[in-house]
């Protein structure tokens, strides 16, 4: 996981490998609400495997022809694993997507139904696991049983996935780090050149043709499955036609249209990159205890004021409160005494302020910054042996990465 360095389990881990196949990690949704069967939205609980929420969700927006704010989704789910969670349509009728997944690449429908509301981001409890893990040591099973139960005490330090940043082109919080700094044309450029050594040749081809100028041969080159390049490089070039030289506000309208998720996502990847280090430091001290100095919040994100560390101790334990770090922002709180340190140290080794994240040349991209829990609970833990392997099934709360259950049971970064 990036920027992570600390473990807070034992034992040396079962070692071996996940996603060999897509059906090696299974996801599915715990809904928070159940749709009725009536009104004007229509509910879809729908099966993925090996594509975006968002791209299926493009592509279902293309299909029947309606934009895409039309379309709602509690989360996004992985993309190299087998996934189930409901998506919603507004104001359209079942019949109308009955055999749309048809049409779509590796999508299915499992049940159409009506709701009286939207689905929106956050409505969601979690997400269950089941992922086998491949090739793992005889000692595999007791390993991953010890550190689940392990987890089960003092919970899962609560780092950013993989996933978060971009995989296996992990630079999105780079582009987040660009914005900030109001550097819009070297966040373009990051996201759209800047090859890695491990992309496809034909890739790597195309990201060339950009950083060298080459915008409409660059969108020529970009294969389909590259959509959010070739949006931010067709607006580039209808600029380029209309202005002749690229400026400023080029790069700022190139950013502007790509969906609001994902654009939003870049100070977000930035964020996640920073409180990953924090986490890291911090769960040298052990996650499940306070520290002096620490912001403590409750289970519904209140932060506790004017309690005593030995009540807030007994708390923690219950997983009735929680120590927090920081996704860093404007006006985000910082802590005291030497979990201040560790998060005002990591803010200058950034060379950043707080006030950098007002975004002010993109500031709708801009972000307050909040206290996150160092920690989450995990639940409805099992361990399977298999004849190639063992299965793993917990589930976890929303916005938590279960790579971060895995790393602790394999002891590998993944």
């Amino acid at each position: 996981m990036l920027n992570v360095e600390t473990y807070v389990t034992k034992g040396d881990g079962t070692g071996g490998k996940t996603r060999v196949k897509y059906e090696d990690f299974y996801v599915e949704e715990i809904p928070l609400i159940q749709p009725s069967g009536q009104g004007p939205n229509t509910w879809i609980w729908m099966e993925k495997k090996g594509r975006t929420t968002l791209d299926v969700l493009l592509d279902i927006a293309r299909e029947l022809g309606l934009p895409r704010w039309r379309m709602g989704f509690a989360g996004m789910k992985d993309k190299t694993a087998v996934t189930r969670q409901w998506i919603c349509i507004s104001n359209i009728d079942p019949e109308e997507v009955k055999g749309l997944d048809e049409k779509l690449h590796n999508v299915k429908f499992l049940k159409i139904t009506r709701h009286q509301k939207k689905l929106r981001m956050g409505q969601l409890i979690g997400n269950k696991f089941r992922i086998k893990i491949r090739g793992v040591k005889s000692s595999a099973k007791k390993e991953a049983e010890n550190t689940l139960k392990e987890l089960l005490e003092i919970g899962v330090p609560n780092y950013y996935g993989w996933q978060r940043f971009g995989t296996p082109r992990a630079n999105t919080h780079l582009v987040g780090k660009a914005i900030l700094f109001g550097d819009l044309k070297g966040a373009v450029d990051l996201y759209i050149g800047s090859p890695y050594e491990d992309e496809p040749e034909d890739i790597k081809e195309a990201r060339k043709a950009y950083d060298n100028g080459r915008l409409e041969k660059a969108y020529e080159m970009m294969p389909p499955t590259m959509r959010y390049e070739r949006m931010m490089l067709k607006r580039l070039i209808k600029e380029e036609k209309r202005k002749g030289d690229l400026t400023e506000e080029s790069y700022a309208r190139a950013i502007q249209t790509l969906p609001k998720p994902l654009k939003r996502m870049f100070v977000h990847a930035y964020q996640s990159y920073l409180f990953n280090k924090v986490v890291s430091e911090r769960a040298k001290f052990g996650i499940n205890k306070y520290i002096e100095g620490d912001i403590i919040v409750d289970n519904r994100q209140r932060i506790i004021h004017n309690q005593e560390p030995r009540k807030l101790d007994e708390m923690i334990k219950r997983f009735e409160a929680h120590p927090t770090a920081p996704l860093y922002g404007s006006k985000v709180p910082l802590a005291t005494g030497k979990v201040g340190e560790i998060e005002r140290r990591i803010l200058k080794e950034e060379e950043i302020t707080l006030d950098l994240f007002k975004c002010e040349k993109m500031p709708r991209l801009g972000s307050h910054g909040m206290r996150r829990p160092i920690r989450f609970r995990v639940w409805d833990t099992s361990v399977q042996a298999t004849d190639d392997g063992i299965i793993v099934e917990f589930s976890i709360p929303k916005g938590c990465y279960a790579t971060a259950v895995l790393r602790e049971i394999m002891k590998k970064s993944i």
